[in-house]
């Protein structure tokens, strides 16, 4: 018979068939140092999406309303970071983070609007 080795640190396994590691540390330090470089980037991405909408949350309770750019800046918003565009037919465009969009307006000024549905 095959002898079998935990897969993260070579200890031998004793156990079921199909057993991969010798533990369950083994197994979550394995899986960390395969994920690790994509999943930290991930992470950072999503802390920033997560911060912008709620930002976006707290300064639109009535689901549309106007804000100034420094407002946004001042709570930590981050403008290059959202999930999805919106354009409309009249040419306006809708960045989203989530269900809470903003759009440029005049004068440093934006419009904060919550996406129906």
């Amino acid at each position: 018979m095959e002898e079998r080795k935990c897969m993260e640190c070579g200890e031998q396994l004793r156990g079921r068939a199909d057993q991969k590691f010798c533990s369950d540390a083994c197994r979550n330090a394995f899986n960390n140092k395969k994920m690790g470089d994509t999943t930290n980037y991930m992470r950072k991405i999503n802390r920033i999406l997560k911060k912008n909408h709620s930002i976006l949350i707290e300064l639109n309770p009535d689901e549309k309303t106007t804000t100034f750019k420094g407002v946004l800046a001042k709570q930590g918003f981050n403008f290059n970071y959202f999930t999805h565009i919106y354009k409309t037919r009249n040419g306006r465009v809708y960045y989203f983070c989530y269900d809470q969009g903003f759009s440029a307006l005049e004068n440093n000024k934006f419009l904060l609007v919550k996406k129906e549905g």
